[in-house]
């Protein structure tokens, strides 16, 4: 089954490329973290039994849990007064949200969580797990799932 669409490994693999072609030392450090990351995952995934490694949505799923650490990290840096530390976090956030789609603003999200639960029929906060399954399936790597937790609490009465 030969697939003519680019994977975001390929895309990533491409990039890595270019900054050792361009001798961009930031960019080339942090793809090939990424593409680290990438392969621990299919690691685990052909542990599972899934002989194809990891697919693009948990790809996308990865980065977003990256780019988190990077702003997580930054923000410790700053508050420790290492500015120049939380710049390199930042950069790399910038070169890891070149592979993720647009995030979906705060309207978009809502609007999004509001058919998911009509669609689904949910009522109660026992519904929520679901709900977060399937934003999490439809939107990888696009919204974040902290933000959409507190929306999906208030649909649900929460």
């Amino acid at each position: 089954m030969a697939e003519t669409q680019m994977t975001l490994r390929d895309s990533i693999s491409g990039s890595i490329k270019d900054a050792m072609r361009s001798k961009d030392s930031l960019r080339l450090s942090t793809l090939r973290l990424v593409s680290a990351a990438i392969q621990d995952r299919d690691i685990a995934a052909r542990a599972e039994d899934r002989c194809d490694g990891i697919d693009d949505p948990e790809v996308l799923s990865l980065l977003a849990k990256m780019v988190k650490q990077r702003e997580e990290s930054a923000k410790t840096y700053e508050d420790n007064g290492r500015p120049e530390l939380a710049e390199r976090e930042r950069s790399e956030i910038e070169i890891i949200r070149e592979f993720m789609p647009k995030s979906l603003s705060d309207e978009e999200m809502k609007t999004a969580i509001a058919a998911i639960v009509e669609e689904t029929g949910a009522t109660c906060l026992k519904d929520m797990g679901k709900i977060m399954g399937q934003l999490k399936t439809n939107f990888a790597g696009r919204l974040d799932m902290g933000k959409a937790g507190a929306i999906v609490k208030g649909h649900l009465g929460g």
